[in-house]
């Protein structure tokens, strides 16, 4: 019985029709390589071969496994919800798996396998378990996947690329092959993104520093250190709470100038005292607003600084606010519309703060182990200082 396949676009059916054994396809966001993926596995199942489909983690699966079962919903083979199998007339099969575990991807003999934003897992998956997998049905294999740097997947990638490499090839695809997208989206996230994010996730680069969100930070480091109080101008401030394993972190921006022109960072003290400080610097600065983090001990902070007389906006971090607000001072900081202290924990933070992407989103966060309070609160400022004036002043409010 015969189920319905995702239909190919040009690009997608020139990689489906290739004799390569094993096939690299590096693109862009929205290129349609989940619907190349798709339509193969389901293909080679009809056609009686056992295969899977392996995504970096259980949760990217989700949405392969959905689509799976919907395109086989009229065949009358099993399908087992628990262990994401579905078991075809003809004894092919689809198993959905992900890479948590890469021991648990070994000791089954494959006839093809997908392996779903390989970047994004550890070569030990491919190398110690699936490449093994189709050696005894001598299987078959497709890589796809947006960049992540130069890591095991450019190598396989480049490998493709070599013609004397027998039985491999590789494609490269921008997202703007893709005539769906419309070119608008790309361009808006061109404006949004910083240059290296836009780099790799739209026009799929190899990029050598691929996990670094900010760039160039110590050329932006022209901020004058003591600089004087200017009457007239605006300022804002930005807070990080922290106590213990964190730091709070204090940043203040001049709006007019778009300088940093203070900064401060404390902990193992108590949240009155940490208060009492950032009281003092708004109003040695007359900070026009306070742009705080209300997650955790952030909501009773900020409660307790309202009550002191400050004009505190909350802001809520999310996996949906949190890109919003380090794109912007990224974007910031690589156009150079704004002055950076020459401090050297805020520079060694914003150097060592990266992202990871998969299909669905873009996180950020410092490395395990390292601090992010200062990028954090100077986001704060730099998002509150580029919004329109607030409607209120701080002499109003005080």
């Amino acid at each position: 019985m015969q189920t319905a396949l995702p239909r190919l676009n040009k690009l997608q059916r020139k990689i489906a029709r290739s004799k390569a054994r094993f096939k690299v396809v590096a693109c862009g966001r929205r290129w349609g390589k989940t619907t190349l993926g798709l339509s193969l596995a389901l293909e080679s199942a009809q056609r009686g071969q056992r295969v899977w489909w392996v995504a970096p983690t259980y949760g990217l699966a989700f949405e392969p496994w959905r689509t799976l079962k919907a395109a086989s919903a009229d065949i009358r083979e099993s399908k087992l919800e628990s262990e994401r199998h579905i078991d075809f007339p003809g004894g092919g099969s689809i198993t959905v798996k992900s890479a948590d575990d890469p021991d648990s991807l070994r000791g089954v003999g494959l006839d093809f396998v997908v392996i779903d934003e390989a970047a994004f897992m550890g070569h030990e998956a491919w190398m110690a378990a699936l490449r093994p997998a189709l050696s005894d049905r001598e299987g078959r294999a497709l890589l796809i996947s947006t960049p992540r740097g130069r890591n095991w997947f450019w190598h396989v990638w480049q490998r493709g690329n070599d013609p004397l490499v027998e039985e491999w090839e590789s494609w490269h695809y921008p997202t703007s092959t893709n005539k769906i997208i419309e070119q608008k989206e790309i361009d808006e996230a061109r404006n949004v993104l910083a240059q290296s994010i836009f780099r790799q996730e739209y026009e799929a680069a190899f990029l050598e520093d691929s996990a670094a969100v900010f760039h160039g930070v110590r050329e932006a480091a022209t901020a004058p250190v003591d600089a004087p109080h200017t009457p007239g101008h605006r300022y804002i401030m930005g807070v990080d709470f922290g106590r213990y394993a964190d730091f709070t972190a204090v940043a203040v921006l001049d709006a007019d100038t778009s300088s940093l022109v203070a900064l401060e960072r404390f902990n193992e003290i108590g949240w009155a005292i940490q208060r009492d400080r950032i009281a003092a610097m708004a109003r040695r600065w007359g900070v026009e607003s306070i742009h705080a983090e209300a997650n955790s001990m952030g909501e009773p902070n900020i409660e307790a600084l309202r009550a002191m007389g400050l004009p505190v906006v909350a802001f809520t971090m999310t996996h949906l606010s949190k890109p919003t607000l380090i794109e912007g001072l990224n974007a910031a900081i690589d156009n150079g519309h704004i002055q950076l202290l020459p401090d050297e924990v805020l520079l060694a933070e914003l150097e060592a703060f990266t992202y990871t992407s998969t299909r669905y989103a873009t996180y950020y966060s410092a490395p395990p182990g390292r601090h992010d309070d200062t990028v954090i609160a100077l986001a704060l400022a730099w998002k509150l200082a580029a919004t329109p004036r607030l409607s209120f002043t701080i002499a109003e409010v005080w």
